[in-house]
């Protein structure tokens, strides 16, 4: 299965996960967030960035998951109807970080806040089975300049 990632330039050599908090995770918890479609991953930017911060240099990663690595995945009937809203984060950092704590899988399919009918897969770098997963190329991403103009 293909998987996308925009990220910024000088981190698209590598499958890279910075630790910092997220919807799924808490601080200190390191995820590498992937995305079922370009145009997804392109929305989950567009929605945490500023103007701005889409001037940057950015590509666009093909991750390839292989089809027989096994996943954990978090159906969106689980989570409370209000899972999505900010004040919530914690719950699903909550379910995220057991997910990592517990080492399951090397990848967690989630229903994206944006768009619940499609996902996102978070990537765990230190489970064994993420030598597994491999960057197959990374290709400059330019948002359109129409995108919070």
């Amino acid at each position: 299965m293909l998987v996308y990632r925009i990220a910024l330039a000088r981190f698209s050599d590598a499958l890279f996960a910075s630790g910092r908090a997220a919807r799924w995770n808490s601080n200190d918890s390191y995820v590498i967030y992937t995305a079922s479609s370009i145009s997804l991953a392109c929305l989950e930017n567009v929605v945490h960035r500023n103007k701005l911060g889409l001037n940057a240099s950015f590509k666009v990663l093909y991750i390839d998951i292989p089809d027989d690595l096994l996943q954990t995945e978090i159906h969106q009937d689980e989570l409370p109807s209000k899972w999505h809203h900010f004040e919530n984060i914690p719950l699903t950092q909550f379910l995220g970080n057991e997910w990592l704590i517990n080492q399951q899988t090397a990848v967690l399919k989630v229903p994206s806040s944006i768009i619940p009918q499609e996902f996102n897969y978070l990537l765990n770098p230190k489970h064994a089975d993420f030598k597994a997963v491999k960057l197959l190329k990374a290709e400059p991403f330019i948002f359109d300049e129409r995108i919070k103009a």
